[in-house]
């Protein structure tokens, strides 16, 4: 098969068979890249504890503290000086500084390697990534009180994020069977929970430590991490979608039999690889290829009001990322211990993070049956409106225990219930569900760009809401403590809004048939269209009418 024709096989048009059934190493495959979550989560998890860790604040504000005290609460130690364990606490410009620097580079990360993708492929691009990620490491093990190091570290470190992030998302969603696409991708996301949850594991069994090892070891700990996936990737095939992109036909062959478990000349593959290159062949007729330039201008081309332009495509994959950040959920795994410690009856705070890690964790598998069952539009929908609930809830008996002090602590416990709840919906539905609508709204030719700005759309508002909410809930700032909520809860309203008007249901659906969904109807009919022609068939068409022409023009002359 030579490249730039789509080969046109017999039972094409047999929309229903293009792809091959689902094996255990598909599944394997997948779970595989998912690991890259571990870093995103894994990172999110252990800055918040360590802002918390005595070592830590005597560190950067130069206030000691006595180790050997054991309180009445049970919490070990205490600050020296006639300092109150209250205001033992890094600055709020201080944390929004060490919090925000990994956004930061994340945002950058994700842009440049949406681009290394295209050029050098999706496994290159991911090992790439853990090792800028691990000479990140390096630097954040190595500062001590050096502020300017630390932060430098921690940029670095997130530009590696940035690199991952972008490109599992991208490969898992080309590599993975259309029927289980959703529940595969949801994977990354359970990934996600679970580097949070052994972030906040190690975290809690550190906390207490009176020397570096603190939070030198939640740190060191990132570097397993980067060694197996990047190891990991060596034995994995390429993305057989990037290898059509190319033009290298044969390679995508060979490489959509291994991820299908088919053998080279099975039905199966020949019938998915020519839908495969028949779409491509459509989409270079809308985005040609151009300059490298052009080919980033090439996602913001085309009119907003036409669900499968460009431009379309990439304002809902900005959009759906920047209204997951807005739902405030990373507020409480940034900022959870010192909020915690902020309520005021909360002997760990610790605890009560590693607590609401579990919540996360627990809830992600739901998605995987969900998310296939009942689609994406619904998950994002009920589980906004059930989050809305929850943060309004918070919010208003943070403002009635303010008023009653007597019944402080049984508010408080109902806050954190009510903060498990709201983690929970996130969990089963806004966490996996926009990874998963991000990896299938792009068409090939500008797929990974597309993917590339949406997860830096993620980073970017990551970065602004790690940045902001220090003064927002800070005792020395605004300190609007359980107050926050009732702006998580308004933003999350219009996260509700942009899902219900913006975001078609492509469950079931090949990456190609997603292309023609969003061309044939708008969102909110999208869940009945079904399609009824495949691409290879569509191009086959196209082919045909142009020898004819061709042969007439010769027979005129």
């Amino acid at each position: 098969m030579a490249g730039g024709v789509a080969p046109v096989v017999e039972g094409t048009a047999d929309v229903g068979r293009v792809e091959a059934p689902v094996t255990v190493k598909a599944y394997l495959i997948c779970a595989f890249a998912a690991f890259g979550g571990i870093f995103f989560g894994y990172d999110t998890g252990w800055m918040g504890g360590v802002l918390a860790m005595p070592y830590f604040i005597t560190l950067y504000t130069g206030v000691e503290y006595d180790y050997n005290i054991v309180n009445s609460d049970g919490s070990v130690g205490y600050p020296i000086g006639g300092i109150s364990k209250d205001d033992f606490v890094l600055p709020s410009a201080t944390q929004s500084l060490f919090t925000s620097i990994l956004s930061c580079g994340t945002f950058f990360g994700a842009l440049i390697g949406g681009d290394i993708a295209d050029f050098y492929g999706r496994r290159p691009t991911i090992i790439m990534g853990c090792f800028v990620f691990t000479i990140g490491c390096i630097l954040e093990i190595s500062a001590t009180n050096q502020e300017v190091l630390f932060v430098f570290g921690r940029l670095i470190a997130g530009v590696g994020v940035g690199f991952i992030s972008t490109v599992v998302i991208l490969y898992m969603s080309e590599i993975a069977p259309k029927k289980v696409r959703g529940a595969m991708v949801s994977g990354y996301q359970f990934c996600i929970t679970i580097g949070i949850l052994l972030a906040n594991c190690v975290v809690y069994a550190t906390q207490n430590r009176p020397d570096s090892g603190s939070y030198r070891i939640p740190i060191g700990v990132q570097f397993l991490w980067a060694t197996v996936l990047a190891i990991g990737l060596f034995i994995l095939p390429e993305s057989p979608r990037y290898y059509v992109k190319k033009g290298r036909i044969e390679e995508a062959s060979k490489a959509l039999a291994y991820v299908r478990g088919q053998p080279e000349d099975s039905d199966y593959v020949k019938l998915e690889l020519a839908e495969i290159v028949a779409n491509n062949e459509f989409e270079m007729m809308h985005v040609p290829a151009t300059s490298y330039i052009g080919s980033w201008t090439a996602c913001f081309k085309g009119s907003i009001m036409k669900g499968n332009s460009p431009l379309r495509r990439t304002i809902l994959g900005t959009g759906l990322q920047c209204m997951q950040q807005l739902t405030g959920i990373n507020f409480v795994f940034y900022f959870g211990p010192p909020f915690f410690k902020q309520l005021g009856t909360i002997s760990n705070p610790f605890l009560i993070s590693l607590i609401t890690t579990l919540c996360n964790v627990c809830s992600t598998p739901v998605s995987f049956y969900t998310i296939e069952k009942f689609g994406r539009r619904a998950l994002l929908i009920v589980g906004g409106t059930g989050m809305i609930i929850c943060q309004f809830i918070v919010g208003a008996i943070g403002v009635t225990a303010g008023r009653k002090e007597a019944h402080n602590t049984s508010a408080v416990s109902a806050q954190i219930a009510f903060i498990c709840l709201n983690i929970s919906c996130f969990a089963m539905t806004w966490g996996p569900t926009a990874w998963v609508v991000v990896g299938e709204s792009f068409p090939l030719p500008i797929r990974s760009r597309g993917v590339g700005i949406s997860t830096s759309s993620n980073w970017f508002w990551n970065t602004i809401i790690a940045v902001i909410t220090p003064y927002l809930v800070g005792a020395d700032k605004a300190n609007l403590g359980s107050r926050v909520f009732f702006l998580w809860g308004s933003l999350c309203t219009i996260s509700v809004a942009f899902a219900y008007f913006l975001v078609p249901e492509l469950k079931g659906l090949s990456l190609e048939q997603a292309d023609m969904c969003m061309e044939s109807v708008p969102p909110r009919k999208s869940a009945a269209w079904k399609p009824d022609h495949t691409f290879a068939s569509e191009m086959h068409h196209v082919h045909e009418d142009k020898a004819l022409a061709n042969d007439t023009v010769e027979e005129k002359v």
